[in-house]
């Protein structure tokens, strides 16, 4: 019985080490960007930190318990849309370059081209947000932009490389189109991995400040989450930036969960015009890695959002709510503290110059 269970355990391993050794899991940080991870101040004991303590899970929790909820629960009817969602297909190619423009496509990403410059941030066109193509299937609608719609980009802006942000096949598809990339250490070892060339990628601690083109500059800022894409987790940074431009400034927020960098980024780099903040794929559970929906309230006040646009929801079902609560609840939650929220469907483009953006409730169709 003993040498059975060796030989299962034996071929599990060499089963885990020929799946992962799949050009979707990235490579791990070698040499002299190895060199420069070990000497961030957010580095400890191999592995990137939080600037608070950061549990995986909150008190109360364990991942024996999550788990039997996801496979045996009951599952709320609307944890995936009943019919397609509301979506326009813009076409980003023939955006004039002179027009100042948001557009969402679905999760957390979003294309901005602001004085004449192009900006992706994490882009995940293919169908799936996983390493499979079996699971975490996108909702119908959501799915309208493919790696084929995207133009020639100055910048492709990354956060972290969880597979809902940094999506294999669109990053590879793109490739030719891309100018540099923006990335936080140890993510630019993914990328050289997949054929984008070194000196492609601003890969950068928190505090960097970059100059870009045409007098735009991108601040890497603290975020509140966690990394990987194999079994090690936390071996490359996640972040959050500040975009300035010569009119205007952005908050570009990434997965996190509330704490006090926020307020942090708000007094030191705030007000913004426009903060693009992760509202969705929440639970009790893990609240210290991502936003339940009056943490995005408070991160808002916080950051001193002009006007808010939140993302990380309405394409993929990575938690157990209701696919359209993550809006229903930020609407009401911003209409009582009087903020301005910004709720365009995906692919509709939000004007960055105009004073009077309003969107409707289409996410209340079910």
């Amino acid at each position: 019985m003993i040498y059975t269970f060796i030989t299962i355990a034996i071929a599990i391993v060499l089963l885990y080490f020929i799946i992962t050794r799949q050009e979707v899991f990235g490579s791990e940080a070698k040499g002299e960007r190895l060199l420069r991870m070990q000497h961030s101040g957010n580095y400890k004991n191999k592995k990137f930190q939080n600037l608070t303590y950061t549990p995986a899970l909150a008190e109360g929790y364990s991942m024996p318990k999550i788990m039997f909820s996801f496979l045996f629960d009951k599952k709320d009817p609307l944890i995936k849309p009943l019919h397609k969602i509301p979506s326009i297909h813009t076409d980003l190619r023939s955006l004039p370059k002179d027009q100042d423009v948001f557009v969402w496509l679905g999760h957390s990403s979003y294309y901005i081209q602001t004085e004449g410059v192009s900006f992706l941030i994490d882009p995940v066109l293919s169908s799936y947000g996983s390493p499979f193509r079996f699971f975490n299937k996108a909702f119908s609608g959501a799915d309208i932009f493919k790696p084929e719609d995207i133009p020639a980009i100055d910048y492709l802006v990354i956060t972290h490389d969880h597979y809902d942000h940094l999506d294999y096949p669109t990053v590879k598809a793109i490739k030719d189109r891309v100018g540099k990339v923006i990335l936080p250490l140890g993510v630019g070892a993914h990328l050289e991995k997949w054929g984008y060339k070194t000196d492609q990628l601003i890969e950068e601690d928190w505090g960097a400040e970059v100059n870009l083109k045409n007098n735009i500059k991108i601040i890497f800022t603290p975020a509140r989450h966690f990394s990987g894409r194999k079994m090690k987790r936390n071996v490359t940074l996640w972040t959050s930036y500040v975009l300035i431009t010569p009119k205007k400034k952005l908050f570009l927020g990434g997965d996190s969960g509330y704490d006090t960098h926020f307020k942090m980024i708000g007094e030191q780099y705030g007000p913004f015009d426009f903060a693009i903040i992760e509202n969705g794929q929440y639970n009790e559970a893990w609240k210290y890695i991502h936003a339940l929906p009056n943490d995005v309230i408070q991160a808002s006040i916080d950051v001193k959002a002009k006007n808010i646009i939140p993302v990380h929801s309405s394409k993929f079902a990575l938690a157990l709510h209701p696919w359209n609560e993550p809006l229903q609840k930020i609407t009401n939650l911003a209409k009582d503290k009087d903020l301005h929220l910004l709720t365009p469907m995906i692919g509709e483009p939000v004007d960055l110059n105009a004073q009077n953006n309003h969107f409707g409730k289409w996410w209340d169709t079910e």
